[in-house]
């Protein structure tokens, strides 16, 4: 027997985070191949009166065509794609998480391949700015091993957070996202972090299950240069198939002048990819009450109550800064006691205090009040 939820979820991201209209042209493009769950994107597809186009992939089988890859084979190989990425009106990526290693032992050189021409050039580039599109993770047992969880547990947790109540977290981001819009100074403090920058005049987005299934975020971008202090990250960060640990960021001006983890040789090779890098492209607080924890996973750790993130790289142009990069890296602190508590600041008013909102127009993002 079918399981509903899947339906559901289906529907979901076909009806609401993309919006199909008849005759749009969807692309759904799958990782680890699960089609089960593609067949029921496909079906909604078609009832929501689109057109759905399907491109398999599998993450081992990638490793081993980008091991050798010229940078002339991935060139044409990224023409082809954004030709047909081109031709879209939405899409929808997901994977199923077998081995969060598979890329490993990758050589620098084909993963900075890989970003430049078939992440850059295709997606941060064409797809995001010019596409209906949403991205998700379909469960599996290396997810759920990486939450630390039993499959069937995590499966139904899985359920929970993706198919939770958009419409009412939404509406419970607007006093936030009027807030942000409204603020000049940010100042964020926690252990080993100190940091301050100006949001003014960048627009704040709801993320309420549009762009990213599971969902819960509200985010705006640094004034570019106006970024100043010291940044410590407490969660772990995979990337690439090695996990980053003890990340600490100092920045000057708006730039990460000082980069350490737990292999600084390869984080600076990051940051190094382009100038871009090595600017913030993304400053958001997330608030999903059913992620509490992190599993090494961005679209879920990105989310985790009490948490905020500042992503060097690339800036979404919705929410447009000026800074230009093949890199979008999403590294998260947590806040809650637990982690070790933190504050943030909006023009000297503490907004947020050990994870959960102070003012009263805000206190509907907190995790008690969103769950109902």
């Amino acid at each position: 027997m079918k399981d509903p939820r899947h339906r559901r979820l289906a529907e979901i991201l076909v009806n609401h985070s993309t919006r199909v209209k008849p005759g749009d042209k969807v692309l759904i493009s799958n990782w680890n191949p699960e089609i089960p769950f593609v067949k029921e994107i496909v079906n909604a597809v078609y009832d929501a009166g689109g057109q759905p186009f399907v491109n398999l992939f599998d993450r081992d089988l990638e490793r081993t065509i980008l091991m050798r890859a010229t940078e002339e084979q991935v060139r044409l190989r990224a023409k082809h794609e954004l030709d047909q990425m081109r031709d879209m009106d939405c899409y929808i990526g997901f994977t199923s998480l077998r081995n969060g290693s598979a890329w490993k032992d990758l050589p620098q050189d084909k993963l900075d391949l890989y970003q430049r021409f078939l992440f850059g050039e295709v997606h941060t580039r064409q797809r995001v700015p010019h596409t209906r599109w949403v991205v998700l993770r379909y469960p599996s047992p290396a997810m759920a091993q990486a939450a630390d969880m039993s499959e069937d547990a995590f499966e139904d947790w899985f359920y929970d957070v993706c198919t939770m109540d958009y419409p009412s977290m939404s509406k419970a981001m607007d006093p936030l996202a009027e807030l942000m819009e409204k603020t000049d100074r940010v100042r964020i403090v926690a252990p080993e972090t100190d940091l301050s920058f100006s949001i003014k005049g960048l627009p704040a987005v709801k993320c309420d299950g549009g762009r990213n299934i599971p969902d819960g975020e509200v985010y705006t971008a640094p004034v570019k240069d106006s970024v100043n202090g010291v940044l410590s990250y407490n969660t772990p960060s995979l990337r690439d198939g090695f996990t980053f640990e003890n990340v600490k960021l100092t920045f000057k001006d708006g730039k990460i002048a000082e980069a350490c983890a737990n292999d600084a040789d390869r984080i600076n090779a990051i940051l190094d990819t382009d100038p871009g890098a090595r600017y913030v492209g993304e400053f958001a607080l997330g608030v999903n009450p059913y992620i509490l924890n992190p599993m090494k996973e961005t679209l879920f750790d990105e989310k985790i109550a009490g948490s905020f993130h500042f992503t060097p790289g690339n800036a979404y142009t919705i929410c447009d800064n000026g800074n230009r990069s093949s890199v979008h890296w999403d590294m998260v602190q947590i806040q809650r006691p637990e982690w070790g508590g933190g504050e943030i600041w909006f023009d000297d008013v503490l907004v947020r205090k050990d994870g959960l909102f102070v003012p009263e127009e805000l206190a509907g993002l907190n995790p008690d009040r969103l769950k109902g």
